[in-house]
């Protein structure tokens, strides 16, 4: 039977695995990043060789983890209506948004450097750094974030800051409550114009 006449319950049955496996890859590589294909099938209640049949590598996996985790990480920033209000105040919605995100993501990042190369994974990022420069470019026009360096060396620090306080989170010298916060309020005094 070729796959255009696959009965729909099939197909049906197939996506909802994808989306089993996809969604337990994100929990376990989020605690574990070394976990294997075998956790992986186990958290979500399939075979190994279902997991096989959909991703035939663990970087296919990670790849598809991470594309899910950068969509729920672009949908928060979208929720926190970053064309609303001063720029400055966008940002900081979109820090603490981002933030919980990536609280949730935990460890994530250390299975795709295992598996993707820095390019790959700077360029699946884009959809959620698009977002973030837009309002830094936004913040730059109206004068409230600094004009002297690029757009591209703000991103990148509010990132390094945001995933810094992920790591202190982590290492137990922050708590993870004070993180959003903490976060937003340094990317706002890096980012901001020189008075």
């Amino acid at each position: 039977m070729s796959a255009s006449t696959t009965p729909p319950s099939r197909r049906a049955d197939a996506e909802r695995n994808v989306a089993a496996i996809v969604a337990a890859g994100l929990d376990v590589l989020a605690t574990r990043p070394d976990a294997g294909l075998s956790a992986v099938a186990e958290a979500a209640g399939v075979t190994r060789t279902t997991v096989y049949a959909h991703f035939p590598t663990r970087a296919a996996l990670v790849g598809a983890v991470l594309d899910a985790a950068i969509a729920e990480a672009a949908a928060a920033l979208d929720g926190a209506e970053p064309d609303s209000g001063p720029p400055d105040v966008a940002l900081a919605r979109m820090v603490a948004a981002s933030w919980q995100t990536i609280d949730r993501q935990g460890r994530l990042m250390e299975a795709v450097g295992q598996v993707l190369s820095e390019a790959e994974c700077h360029a699946r990022h884009r959809p959620v750094g698009e977002r973030v420069a837009r309002t830094l470019r936004r913040g730059q026009d109206e004068g409230r974030f600094r004009d002297d360096v690029p757009i591209d060396w703000l991103l990148a620090v509010t990132y390094a800051l945001v995933h810094a306080a992920a790591a202190e989170v982590a290492a137990g010298r922050l708590p993870a409550e004070r993180a959003g916060e903490l976060a937003g309020a340094s990317v706002l005094a890096a980012c901001a114009a020189p008075r």
